[in-house]
């Protein structure tokens, strides 16, 4: 029994869409579970590999000795050798003695250590690092990219009272606390 050649090419296509059909299905799923479990255990990363904000300050002794004075950095906001002077140097700390106890200080160092910009893979972490060189800056504001971020800034509108300085982030980045620091969360006081 001979079969038209169209119904053959009707068969061949309409297996062939089917078998693809459901290939692509397969895949569709396989990759969609994929991803989902990627962007459960990712947490807060973008497309390209790193994360798009900083990691809010989870260390209580941290948060409570640094943050009582002034607003308690993220870690990532500085390399490894930052934080080593800065609490090296506690009794002249920008003018100020800071008095912490050493299981306090060694607490405080570890997290600072083990959660600084070079072992961040928050993207501004990178683009830090990278404006540092070999640079070992004791503030926040000496980092080329943070200077650079707010170049267009006058320094007028940094000494207003609201503001004070540059170093005091939270004063117009609502969500620093959160470690967010995207334009579209920026509201310059009067």
């Amino acid at each position: 029994m001979r079969i038209p050649k169209s119904i053959f090419f009707g068969l061949i296509l309409l297996l062939a869409a089917s078998g693809g059909f459901h290939v692509a299905l397969a895949d569709h799923d396989e990759h969609g579970e994929k991803r989902q479990h990627r962007e459960r255990h990712r947490g807060n990363h973008s497309e390209h590999g790193g994360k798009s904000c900083f990691t809010p300050v989870s260390n209580t002794a941290y948060a409570e000795s640094c943050g009582d004075c002034h607003f308690a950095y993220q870690p990532e906001l500085l390399p490894s050798g930052s934080w080593e002077k800065i609490l090296a140097g506690l009794e002249d700390h920008f003018g100020e003695a800071v008095e912490l106890d050493s299981e306090a200080k060694k607490d405080i160092s570890k997290y600072l250590n083990d959660n600084a910009a070079e072992r961040s893979s928050a993207k501004r972490a990178v683009k830090i690092m990278r404006s540092l060189g070999s640079k070992t800056p004791l503030r926040i504001t000496e980092i080329p990219y943070i200077q650079e971020k707010h170049h267009d800034i006058s320094p007028d509108v940094l000494k207003r009272e609201s503001i004070g300085s540059l170093s005091n982030c939270s004063a117009c980045h609502t969500t620093a606390e959160n470690g967010v620091y995207n334009d579209d969360n920026v509201k310059i006081p009067k």
